[in-house]
């Protein structure tokens, strides 16, 4: 009775290690799935990348299919069935969860994928919205927005799943670098076909090798991925190996080269810019030079003509000068011989008469007077006239009259 106690003891210790056992190995095969869906969704995110930098990606690309495929099997991991009337559980797609969890997303195409006529299952729907958000560039927001709503993600996915651990921010954080690709897809083609699971093709990631024309570094994202495991194990023990053999130290050398021709060729760009502009500003400044030497020449040039022209002037004033004391001496000889011929005296008045009439008849403009200043007027010629006539002309009759020439 003995042992056969200490054996049923022995065996319910026994049956309790194996139940210790089947939980560790399952918690050690989710750990193992996540970490490979985060992997080849990274692997899956650079080829695509790289592949855009050749060619247009469209659904005849076979890194978009396995990219399309990867995030199918991570938005589908451990999703809840959705429970009948009846108790039973029906199968659920993605998009369910997408539809209800996306709706804050502003300006979403939830709507428009929802009211297309030739979609009409579930996994059609969420395989056309994966297509839409990559051409809209919105992915990445998308899948943010969802995973903040943490109440319906939990509604929708058990305990274990993808989006519900620590892989979910590196998710969000991978699928940004899309946003500089142009897709192209036709939402009419076979990849909306939702009768089939997705299948992720592993050979092209069993022995990856990242391409000389790779715009991004694996090392530093696989520390950060291995520092990252939910299950808390050191990071030397989590993510592939860093393998550092000859082709390794060759592909750094030869990203490091394409480095340095890609910085000395912007060198160069630069350099010829620089040598260009400073051409420009030696024509500028010799052009400047031309412009301010016409500038002084035109200067000169107005000054001298000014100068000729007040030459001009002065001659024009002495002109007029002498053509004004001419009018007055040929006035004193008229005047002097009329006075001395008294035969002539009607005459004379009737020309000074003529020659005072011509004189007042005749005016000043007041140009010349502004030219030629102050000019004698029409009295002062009377008055001279008149002096000369009365006072230093003696007449013939008074000196007969005279008392003292009388004949003895």
């Amino acid at each position: 009775m003995a042992s056969r106690s200490l054996g049923g003891l022995g065996g319910s210790r026994g049956g309790g290690g194996g139940g210790g056992g089947k939980k560790s190995l399952s918690a050690r095969n989710a750990a193992v799935e996540r970490r490979n869906l985060i992997t080849v969704c990274r692997f899956s995110v650079k080829t695509l990348i790289d592949r855009s930098c050749f060619e247009t990606i469209d659904d005849s690309s076979p890194e978009f299919n396995n990219f399309a495929a990867v995030l199918e099997q991570i938005l589908s991991h451990r999703l809840k069935g959705q429970v009948t009337w009846f108790g039973y559980e029906s199968p659920r797609s993605f998009w369910d969860y997408i539809r209800v969890a996306c709706r804050k997303v502003s300006q979403n195409c939830i709507c428009s994928i929802e009211n297309m006529e030739n979609v009409s299952s579930s996994r059609a729907k969420g395989r056309a919205w994966i297509r839409v958000a990559l051409m809209e560039k919105h992915l990445s927001e998308y899948i943010s927005t969802a995973l903040r709503d943490f109440k319906t993600t939990r509604r929708f996915y058990e305990d274990g799943a993808i989006v519900l651990g620590e892989e979910a921010n590196m998710l969000a954080g991978m699928l940004l670098g899309l946003n500089a690709i142009d897709f192209s897809f036709c939402l009419k083609g076979e990849g909306l076909d939702g009768t089939f699971p997705a299948v992720i093709d592993y050979t092209p990631y069993l022995k990856f090798e990242q391409s000389s024309d790779s715009i991004s570094s694996d090392e530093e994202e696989l520390r950060t991925f291995g520092s990252s495991d939910s299950d808390g194990s050191s990071p030397e023990n989590v993510g592939p190996p860093l393998i550092m053999d000859e082709n390794s130290w060759f592909n750094k050398c030869k990203r490091v080269r394409q480095k340095y021709q890609l910085t000395l060729e912007q060198k160069g760009y630069l350099e010829e810019l620089l040598r260009l502009r400073e051409n420009q500003l030696s024509e500028s400044v010799s052009q400047n030079k031309v412009l301010l030497q016409r500038i002084e020449d035109s200067d000169l040039a107005h000054k001298l003509e000014k100068e000729q022209l007040e030459y001009i002037i002065v001659e024009l004033q002495d002109q007029l000068k002498s053509y004004q004391s001419l009018d007055q001496l040929s006035a004193e000889v008229s005047l002097s011989q009329a006075s001395l011929d008294p035969s002539h005296s009607q005459d004379g008045d009737g020309k000074q008469d003529s020659l005072n009439f011509i004189g007042e008849g005749k005016e000043d403009t007041p140009s010349l007077l502004g030219l030629c200043g102050s000019l004698t007027s029409v009295a002062s010629y009377k008055s001279l006239t008149s002096l000369k006539s009365n006072d230093y002309l003696a007449s013939p009759t008074a000196e007969m009259a005279s008392p003292g020439l009388t004949p003895s």
